[in-house]
């Protein structure tokens, strides 16, 4: 792919190493990526715009940031959130799980490397990294824009549902109505036996003369 196309990708590094974190943030601005680096996977998942008091929503910052992010390569080893933590946080939240994830470690070990692979990572690097290991990016980061892309639309309100909300709250309007006037009706009713006089001589009487 040309550098100018990739260009325009974000990759989100994560390695609690600072030599580590320079070595891969050179290595993907060489390969003409746009790179933006934290140093542990829970600034990792804040930059995303995911916290551990909403586990499974983004922020309001988060949807609204220009930069979006195509890619996280991350370290394995790291203290507090491991690798393999912050990829299950990713690939368990719904807006997040298109976005493919890359492990990377300085320890070649195959069952660490297969749990990766099988939780949804898109490659596992043996450090230290080289520059043809990041020219195998740009495929994993195409097929993840795609998935976005397939993804469809939040559902909204059909609008026959909302007629029938409105015609419902129509018919409430009215029974309350008709309610009030009986209301009055029977009061007036009451109020005649009270002082003696019968319901059906309330209304005036008039007298016609010849």
């Amino acid at each position: 792919m040309a550098f100018t196309a990739q260009a325009q990708f974000h990759v989100l590094a994560v390695d609690d190493s600072l030599i580590d974190r320079k070595l891969i943030e050179r290595l993907l601005k060489t390969s003409s990526y746009h790179v933006t680096t934290v140093d542990s996977g829970s600034k990792a998942l804040e930059f995303l715009g995911l916290h551990d008091d909403q586990p499974n929503s983004l922020s309001d910052s988060a949807c609204n940031q220009e930069i979006e992010v195509n890619l996280v390569i991350t370290d394995y080893c790291m203290p507090g959130m491991t690798g393999y933590d912050l990829l299950k946080k990713i690939k368990e939240t719904s807006p997040l799980k298109n976005i493919p994830v890359v492990i990377m470690s300085s320890e070649n070990v195959p069952s660490r490397i297969s749990r990766c692979l099988e939780e949804g990572a898109e490659e596992f690097f043996l450090k230290p990294v080289q520059l043809s290991d990041m020219e195998r990016l740009a495929p994993h980061i195409m097929k993840g824009k795609s998935k976005q892309q397939q993804q469809p639309p939040p559902q909204q309100q059909p609008p026959e549902h909302q007629q029938n909300s409105h015609n419902d709250n129509t018919a409430a309007i009215s029974t309350h109505n008709n309610s009030g006037g009986n209301s009055n009706s029977n009061s007036n009713k009451r109020k005649a036996m009270d002082e003696g006089i019968p319901a059906e001589r309330t209304r005036p009487r008039y007298t016609v003369t010849a």
